[in-house]
């Protein structure tokens, strides 16, 4: 299978943007109608719940549904309000030399992926993410050098929040600092349980684990991986092999401390790089955020696609992916 990555610029919401949703939005719509519409909160509650907990994010929810045809649907879907539960793997880590970098592998299903690179300056701030659902994020950094990804958290529990990428996105649209983004992800509700790793241009780093039945835990940790301080769900750590990945990774930064390529390298290598794609758990891409030098690199094996706020291109990468 051929996945095409794209990246693409648009300062304000508009056309660029109207168009991925567009194209994208059919699919979307199957997903969040799977349990039928009335398992979805409804719009007076998914705008209460934005209003409530990302207030100073309402007003461009408020432009993007327009954008979007003005639908209930589109509107309810795009506030990522209590969305029907999926599940991901992912690895990520920060660099333990002295200039601040964040690398993750982003391990989930091809056909469920966007695929798309945004680079926007909405609210006034740039922001550069994989974007999930043409609004929020997998991982991404603002023009500060805030730099912020995630993981599935590896417990099954599924409550009243939002969906983990729209966090992201609130985060990297309203803090400039891991100490502001810190209170932000102690503080919005998520559906399900994640860890958010957090860096900021200063090298200050915190890794979140989120859940719907507990309060958010901010901890220094600077790995993770499928679980959070213990495993949960056993099936599933097995399964994804987390607590394989996360010992591989803190031997990479106590036992074996490597320069800065070659720990980016590390996570196109096993344990860390998957194959699982047929299982919906293969790596489809890594990532090294550099916040002191506003620059992110998208890995794969043999391939580097960079991108900055200073210089962004908007380009295409198409990569054969491996057994599926």
């Amino acid at each position: 299978m051929t996945l095409t990555f794209r990246a693409i610029a648009e300062d304000e919401p508009g056309p660029k943007w109207s168009a991925l949703f567009a194209q994208y939005w059919p699919s979307y719509r199957n997903w969040w109608l799977r349990e039928g519409a009335t398992a979805r909160p409804t719009y007076l509650e998914c705008r209460r719940a934005i209003r409530t907990y990302m207030p100073a994010m309402a007003p461009l929810w408020e432009e993007l549904c327009e954008l979007a045809g003005g639908g209930d649907l589109e509107a309810r879907f795009l506030s990522f309000y209590c969305p029907p539960p999926y599940l991901s793997g992912c690895s990520q880590a920060i660099w333990p030399g002295d200039t601040p970098l964040l690398v993750r592998n982003y391990d989930y299903a091809p056909e469920a992926f966007d695929a798309v690179v945004l680079k926007t300056n909405w609210m006034g701030r740039q922001v550069i993410g994989m974007s999930d659902g043409m609004f929020g994020l997998v991982d991404g950094m603002n023009d500060a050098g805030l730099a912020v990804s995630l993981t599935f958290g590896g417990r099954r529990s599924v409550g009243e929040g939002f969906g983990v990428p729209l966090i992201l996105r609130y985060v990297l649209q309203t803090c400039t600092t891991t100490a502001e983004a810190g209170e932000v992800l102690a503080r919005i509700p998520c559906h399900m349980s994640y860890n958010v790793t957090v860096i900021d241009a200063a090298r200050h780093f915190l890794t979140a684990y989120l859940a719907p039945d507990r309060t958010a835990t901010l901890t220094h940790a600077a790995v993770a991986t499928n679980h959070q301080e213990r495993v949960e769900w056993s099936s599933h750590a097995r399964f994804t092999a987390t607590v394989e990945r996360e010992r591989f990774l803190l031997q990479q930064l106590t036992l074996h401390p490597t320069g800065r390529d070659r720990f980016i390298a590390a996570f196109m290598r096993p344990p860390l790089y998957s194959t699982a794609f047929t299982e919906g758990f293969g790596t489809l891409y890594t990532a090294a955020y550099m916040p002191a030098e506003r620059l992110v690199r998208y890995h794969w094996p043999g391939v580097a696609w960079p991108k900055s706020f200073d210089r962004f291109i908007e380009d295409s990468v198409s990569l054969s992916m491996p057994n599926i």
